[in-house]
């Protein structure tokens, strides 16, 4: 069984309101109260009241249909905001140098659908088919490897390896050569400086 409710011209962009209806799309009906309740955001409120009116028409759909529904069971199937007028609802605010922007304050539609029927399960099962989804994955990652990518992701970076124990003591026997040629330097104008 199917009952749907709507709630029109409630204040706020449309944009802003589906935000809110994304989160609670797909939940059974009292996760979905309880996302309402704590959302954050102003159209939740509006939201929360429309999801209360489905409820009641599910249980009077019921009643009608003389079928014991239970309230516990119902999930929203669907949910979707349309955008409503802006007419009436056009105001103006202070800019600089004595100017004034226009802007336009929205209205939206909501609309949800709640539903009894059963609820099919997602494509991807656990269990037995996991051994081969664990397969396909390292062959995803080397094949994304060879791709090319553009961006900073694009630019070539210098391999660090550490330097061959040769390296070390060429470098360690340079590092020294470099040293005795700063001390002589150093020395060199310490008699000059002395003048």
């Amino acid at each position: 069984m199917e009952a749907t409710a709507s709630a029109k011209y409630l204040r706020g962009s449309a944009q802003k309101a589906r935000l809110v209806i994304d989160m609670i799309r797909g939940e059974d009906v009292n996760r979905a109260l309880a996302i309402l309740r704590y959302a954050s955001k102003r159209a939740a409120n509006g939201i929360e009241k429309c999801m209360r009116s489905a409820i009641a028409n599910a249980n009077e759909a019921a009643e009608k249909a003389n079928v014991s529904i239970d309230p516990d069971d119902l999930w929203v199937k669907a949910a979707f905001v349309d955008r409503g007028p802006t007419k009436n609802r056009r105001r103006v605010r202070p800019a600089p140098q004595g100017r004034a922007y226009r802007e336009q304050r929205h209205f939206c539609h909501v609309t949800i659908l709640l539903s009894n029927d059963v609820r099919q399960e997602p494509k991807a099962k656990r269990g037995a088919d996991e051994s081969k989804t664990l397969s396909a994955k390292p062959a995803k990652l080397a094949e994304s490897k060879g791709r090319k990518r553009g961006g900073a992701a694009a630019a070539p970076r210098a391999k660090r390896t550490a330097p061959k124990p040769e390296a070390r003591s060429k470098a360690g026997a340079g590092a020294g050569a470099e040293e005795k040629k700063a001390s002589k330097r150093a020395a060199k104008k310490k008699p000059t400086e002395k003048k």
